[in-house]
């Protein structure tokens, strides 16, 4: 499995949805995983954006899906990384 970091942004509607229904986001999480991602990590932060996930993912594919399937809903904004364990990152160099 391949790891991702997805920095997400709410929108004005998926602001108002989270206050109303917190728990949303778990539901979120389920329909992550029904898609075949898993989430390793997840953080609420301040500053630009509000949610960072480590995610990982059997493939560009699928999290490109997913991006794609959280966006289009209009609630949130996601920036989608891929991540390198760094290990492989160094010994990619030698």
């Amino acid at each position: 499995m391949a790891t991702y970091i997805l920095l997400s942004s709410l929108t004005d509607d998926g602001a108002e949805t989270i206050k109303k229904n917190p728990d949303r986001i778990q539901e979120v999480n389920q329909e992550l995983a029904r898609m075949g991602v898993t989430i390793t990590a997840q953080y609420a932060v301040l500053g630009p954006y509000d949610f960072v996930n480590i995610v990982e993912a059997p493939d560009n594919a699928t999290i490109a899906r997913v991006s794609t399937e959280l966006a289009a809903r209009g609630s949130v904004k996601i920036m989608t990384l891929a991540a390198l364990p760094i290990d492989d990152f160094i010994a990619s160099l030698k």
